[in-house]
């Protein structure tokens, strides 16, 4: 199979929007896959520096749907600035990215 994959991280104030938001994503065959992990962070928010616990989830993704997965995020995330970044995959185990491409076969 051809074409590029990559991840994307991005971040949720809790599980549950992590949850909903990849579940979308994945039944919508814009991700094969959304791992979701508890994280801690410090940023800069309207000039002051901010500590909160958040979630975070890493897709997987074919690099030409990533402006597609960024508008369907953007409708259900409630951030105003949500972290959404790709990250192409140099090289990977074939047959798993072979799937990823399956998984997102629309």
């Amino acid at each position: 199979m051809n074409g590029k994959v990559s991840t994307v991280l991005v971040t949720y104030p809790d599980e549950k929007t992590a949850r909903a938001i990849s579940r979308s994503l994945v039944e919508r065959r814009l991700v094969a896959c959304s791992n979701i992990f508890a994280i801690g962070s410090i940023y800069r928010w309207e000039g002051e520096v901010e500590e909160s616990s958040e979630f975070a989830s890493l897709l997987k993704i074919r690099s030409d749907d990533f402006p597609a997965v960024v508008g369907a995020i953007r409708e259900m995330h409630p951030y105003e600035v949500p972290c959404i970044v790709r990250y192409d995959i140099a090289g990977g185990f074939d047959d798993y990215v072979d799937w990823i491409r399956e998984s997102t076969s629309r």
